[in-house]
């Protein structure tokens, strides 16, 4: 069975609202770490993309508003080493999460549901990955909880390790750079400062508008396909 565009979505919608309480609001998260907020923000993303436990954290706000604060400042690195460096975090992050699925996927997966891991996310990557293919891990990165389970999914079904690297290079830098990018050349507009929140809700909405199109183009092939 393949996965259903709403269900992808409705799974973002549920991660965006995640990002209520302080502990996962990314400005409080920014603001608490001080001088170090570059390295905290790079060990999240770094766990968002290889830690099955990581699935709940807020990365691609994020990057929004590790951009913002590059921008005014508040973070004092430059913007393209900024981009380095978690594009780095994020590219490790998933080859970790795949030797992770490759060496116990397996018997983590069958294990009963628990308050942080739930069967039925690793099953609607599973189904994610089976619809797209090796494209999956370049989409998957935008897409909430997928992109977290999805390395894992790959090393447990053994996916050719060079081509999971350059997928994963490819996804890596377009989310990390383009989500850090939007942050820093918008995160001056006065509307956008006073409303985050409300940013990182649509962020995430935004997100999964690849998947919104590779959808459309998949039932524009099967109509043409059944015509």
């Amino acid at each position: 069975m393949t996965p259903e565009l709403p269900a992808l979505i409705d799974a973002a919608s549920t991660s965006s609202l995640a990002l209520l309480p302080d502990w996962l609001d990314p400005e409080h998260i920014i603001r608490s770490l001080g001088p170090f907020a570059l390295i905290g923000v790079a060990l999240i993303i770094f766990a968002e993309c290889g830690l099955l436990v990581g699935f709940f954290l807020p990365g691609d706000s994020l990057l929004f508003v590790t951009g913002l604060f590059v921008a005014t400042n508040a973070i004092q690195t430059p913007i393209w080493l900024t981009c380095l460096i978690l594009t780095v975090c994020a590219f490790v992050g998933n080859v970790t999460g795949y030797w992770i699925g490759r060496k116990v996927g397996p018997a983590l997966f069958n294990k009963p549901d628990s308050k942080l891991f739930k069967k039925e996310h690793v099953d609607k990557t599973h189904e994610f990955f089976e619809r797209y293919g090796a494209r999956a891990i370049i989409l998957a990165r935008f897409v909430p909880i997928v992109r977290t389970f999805i390395t894992a999914v790959a090393g447990v079904g053994k996916m050719d390790q060079r081509k999971f690297f350059l997928y994963s290079a490819i996804g890596g830098v377009a989310w990390v750079v383009g989500m850090t990018l939007l942050g820093f050349f918008l995160g001056n507009i006065p509307w956008i400062k006073e409303n985050l929140e409300a940013m990182a809700i649509l962020i995430v909405l935004v997100s999964v508008l690849p998947i919104i199109i590779e959808y459309v183009r998949e039932r524009r092939r099967k109509s043409k396909a059944a015509a």
